[in-house]
């Protein structure tokens, strides 16, 4: 099993950038492709960015795309989201999400992640 830690959500003006972090614990890290997923109030908890467990290989939701960035560190077994130009329906509870996974795929479907941080929140104003 792993655990995991979501840290760096907070309140930012549209336009300004946050950088969220995850911390795993337990199994080794790099067994894992990573994700993160975000839920608005109201809404279903939707994919956000993906990394493959060697970091290789990325996937992000069409809504994201060019303005956020995934990337790991395995040696300090972290996964990190970078958002910049946020807006305010970027607006949600942040959760990072682990899939047991080191084939070349790499998911978008939130039922392929067996292990779940209990999210940040993260607060776009406009």
């Amino acid at each position: 099993q792993v655990q995991l830690v979501e840290s760096g959500g907070g309140s930012v003006q549209a336009g300004g950038s946050l950088r969220l972090s995850c911390a795993a614990s337990g199994r080794t890290f790099s067994d894992y492709a990573m994700g993160w997923f975000r839920q608005a109030p109201g809404k279903e908890r939707e994919f956000v960015a993906a990394i493959s467990w060697s970091g290789g290989s990325t996937v992000y939701a069409t809504s994201v795309k060019g303005r956020f960035t995934i990337s790991r560190d395995n040696a300090k077994n972290t996964v990190s989201l970078q958002m910049n130009s946020l807006k305010s329906e970027d607006s949600a509870v942040y959760y990072c999400a682990a899939d047991l996974n080191r084939g070349i795929f790499i998911y978008s479907s939130r039922e392929k992640y067996a292990y779940w941080g209990q999210g940040t929140q993260v607060t776009v104003s406009s």
